[in-house]
């Protein structure tokens, strides 16, 4: 299984980007995925999650600016980010499980090697 991100970059405050997250080896519309993010001198946390059912979670700090979702017929993950803010700032990971029904806190069995997110004011 390879999970490769794509999409980071640098943007102004209230900008937006999209990461994405090709797998191989994997069925993305099977499983339980999520995105996580670390900056600097923090602990990774959970950005969102879905089920493989289609069942969504976000992070408090998050929800109502990300969406995650995925693209069955391309096998790849996203995450849209509208409204980001300086604190979103981060190296931002695709995760995936090979369980189906959770869509947060899953036991995520594969990761991604990272996007980087950078946020000015």
């Amino acid at each position: 299984v390879q999970l490769v991100e794509s999409g980071g970059g640098s943007v102004q405050a209230g900008g937006s980007l999209r990461l994405a997250c090709a797998a191989s080896g994997y069925i993305v519309s099977r499983y339980s995925m999520a995105w996580f993010r670390q900056a600097p001198g923090k602990e990774r946390e959970g950005v969102a999650g879905i089920s493989g059912f289609g069942r969504t979670r976000y992070a408090d700090s998050v929800q109502g600016r990300f969406t995650i979702s995925k693209d069955n017929a391309e096998n790849i993950l996203y995450l849209q980010m509208n409204s980001l803010k300086p604190e979103d700032t981060a190296m931002y990971y695709c995760a995936a499980a090979d369980v189906s029904s959770c869509a947060w806190n899953c036991r995520y069995k594969y990761w991604g090697q990272g996007t980087q997110v950078t946020v000015s004011s």
